[in-house]
């Protein structure tokens, strides 16, 4: 990768994620160029390039890995061809940038970075919670003993869809609701609590129909706490993460799909009672 200058990347399919959200934020970025995107469709990579201003278009993602030109990689593809093609890019020498759930398996991922440390590039999974200021302003109160010693950590990812041809509701396709929001409030815990789970309890009720886990919630202990969530693709849209101390806690507004129009809140309680008296807003 260049050391100067702008990093060069190309797109593999036109997702409504990439169109409408990752490519948008990284054209505004200093540091990066969105330079193609491909798609099994030509036409539809070609209707995309020309939307967003992106120079090339590709009618094959083998097509785009082959371009010289191309340094990263961003791989927002059905959540089953995120290894395969990741690992394609990777052989190609190109570094990646894959949406989540990054592999759907623990070989898979092992796989990956074997593939990795062989090519010398680098592969990260994306989540904005490493990086987003709700985040970091949450960790930070955290780590400056707001509530205490953080014992607890709580959450809640929801939304309702019985579409039979979303990809989400295809169990082939890696769906469901574990894969494609479970893994926030994991990932979060993780980032939260600086540390990995230690065990994990875990309850699984799935679609009749789809055979995806529609409702799941799981129980993940840590070194110094525990973290217990509920995620499902078939209840109410919401989203919440707590932070429970010894003596206070904390709770994030829309805390994995912040609007880009408006800030999103974070409420600190001091503790002082059940009823909220002690409740600050930033």
């Amino acid at each position: 990768m260049a050391n100067l200058g702008k990093v060069k990347w190309g797109v593999l399919g036109a997702a409504s994620i990439a169109t409408k959200k990752v490519i948008p934020g990284m054209q505004k970025g200093e540091s990066s160029e969105i330079a193609a995107i491909a798609s099994r469709d030509l036409k539809k990579a070609k209707d995309a390039a020309k939307k967003l201003g992106i120079a090339k278009a590709y009618g094959s993602y083998e097509e785009l890995l082959a371009d010289e030109e191309i340094e990263a990689v961003y791989n927002p593809l059905p959540n089953h061809l995120h290894v395969p093609w990741s690992i394609q890019a990777a052989e190609a020498g190109k570094h990646v940038l894959c949406e989540k759930p990054i592999s759907l398996s623990v070989a898979e991922a092992r796989t990956l970075l074997e593939v990795r440390d062989r090519r010398g590039v680098k592969i990260g999974e994306a989540f904005m919670v490493k990086t987003h200021p709700q985040w970091l302003r949450t960790r930070e109160l955290i780590r400056k003993g707001v509530i205490g010693d953080l014992r607890a950590i709580v959450g809640a990812f929801s939304y309702f869809n019985r579409d039979q041809e979303n990809v989400r509701n295809k169990v082939e396709w890696g769906g469901g609701a574990l894969m494609d929001i479970g893994c926030y409030p994991i990932t979060t815990s993780r980032f939260i609590f600086g540390a990995e789970p230690v065990s994990v309890l875990g309850l699984i009720e799935r679609d009749p129909d789809f055979r995806t886990d529609r409702l799941t919630s799981a129980i993940l202990e840590f070194p110094s706490g525990q973290a217990v969530f509920t995620c499902s693709t078939q209840m109410v849209p919401y989203q919440r993460m707590q932070f429970l101390g010894t003596t206070g806690r904390i709770e994030m507004e829309i805390p994995f799909n912040a609007p880009p129009d408006r800030p999103t809140k974070i409420f600190i309680d001091d503790g002082r009672d059940v009823f909220g008296s002690g409740i600050r807003v930033e």
